[in-house]
């Protein structure tokens, strides 16, 4: 069983940045970062593996960075030039090789305002 602690949400301002945290209390092979808005479906936004690839939604590409240590099983999400489209709930996911995400956590607010 994997837990995964997130932090780092909060209200910014258009233009702005926040980076978030997710702390997994193991080693795990990929972990990615989803959203969630209300009324629409819960989407990828970036995920990474242990080796180091990424993979990005379009709708951030450019303004948003993954990255991982592995010493630290921890995973960052680096937002920039923030909208006020990027405003949702943002869940850590992990899972283990050639498997789905399994393992989530309980969710961090993110708010941009106009």
């Amino acid at each position: 069983q994997v837990q995964l602690v997130e932090s780092g949400g909060g209200l910014v301002q258009a233009g702005g940045s926040l980076r978030l945290s997710c702390a997994a209390s193991g080693s795990i092979y990929r972990l990615g970062w989803f959203r969630q808005a209300p009324g629409k479906q819960r989407e990828l936004v970036a995920s990474i593996t242990s080796g180091g690839t990424t993979n990005y939604a379009d709708s951030v590409k450019g303004r948003f960075a993954i990255s991982r240590d592995n010493a630290k099983n921890t995973v960052y999400l680096q937002m920039n030039s923030l909208k006020p489209e990027d405003t949702a709930v943002y869940y850590c996911a992990a899972a283990y090789f050639k498997q789905e995400y399994n393992y989530w956590g309980q969710g961090t607010q993110v708010t941009v305002s106009s």
